[in-house]
């Protein structure tokens, strides 16, 4: 979500389409990874690449608001499998005594506010 949010920027801020162009969504998606780590603990981070496209070099600036605005509907879907585990599982959540997260998208605060509103407050492990 993030990548296709700054090709629809340096077109509308250069008129270069670069969607169809490999090498150039290799180094924005780049990037974009490092920004997403650099949002889960910083307010805003700035997305640079030279030369993205036609030699026209690409500056942005996100916040974790617009990143979170972005990415709300890959977040959500977060939750279904959580239920289904619960459902299978045939406990209860206000029976979990504990909620460990891992992986790389358990870092990203809303997914751990989302996570922690469904368990209804409780503390998270990290």
């Amino acid at each position: 979500k993030l990548v296709e949010y700054c090709c629809a920027e340096f077109l509308k801020k250069k008129g270069i389409d670069i969607r169809q162009n490999p090498r150039s969504l290799r180094r924005l998606r780049t990037q974009c990874e490092r920004a997403k780590r650099v949002l889960s603990s910083a307010n805003q981070t700035t997305i640079e690449v030279d030369a993205l496209g036609d030699n026209e070099d690409f500056n942005s600036t996100i916040t974790r608001a617009k990143f979170e605005e972005l990415c709300m509907s890959m977040f959500k879907e977060c939750i279904p499998p959580v239920e289904k585990v619960l459902k299978d599982s045939g406990i209860p959540k206000n029976q979990i005594h504990e909620v460990v997260l891992v992986g790389g998208s358990t870092r990203i605060p809303k997914v751990q506010d989302l996570l922690r509103d469904y368990f209804n407050g409780k503390e998270l492990n990290k």
